[in-house]
């Protein structure tokens, strides 16, 4: 099992820059994937990053070149700096996990079986 408690979201006007973090508890030491997911009001979850246990990443192409996902594996965490953001970036984020065995794109939110609560971001013009 994994609990996954994301921060760092908040109001920031078009061109900013964010860091989202998230803190990993519980079995971490099987983990294959971890991504970073969004939700915006009456839309599907998307994949905005992902990267794997050899720290392979993938990124939506709506935000490669402005986003850059990392983790730390001594502490235990996964961020996500988004920079240039824009009022469409507007969204829930959520952390996400997985074991794998699944043949899923790692930016696929059906690979994955933990999630966090979210953090809100949301930019403004």
């Amino acid at each position: 099992q994994v609990q996954l408690v994301e921060s760092g979201g908040g109001s920031v006007q078009a061109g900013g820059s964010l860091r989202l973090s998230c803190a990993v508890h519980g079995y971490t030491h099987s983990i294959i994937y971890m991504g970073w997911f969004r939700q915006a009001p009456g839309k599907e979850r998307e994949g905005v990053a992902a990267i794997d246990y050899d720290g392979t990443t993938s990124y939506a192409e709506s935000v490669k070149g402005r986003f850059t996902i990392s983790q730390d594996n001594a502490k235990n965490a996964l961020y996500l700096q988004m920079n240039s953001l824009k009022p469409e970036d507007t969204a829930m984020y959520y952390c996400a996990a997985d074991y794998g065995g699944r043949y899923l794109s790692p930016l696929n939110r059906n690979l994955y079986n933990y999630w966090g609560q979210g953090t809100q971001v949301t930019v403004s013009s």
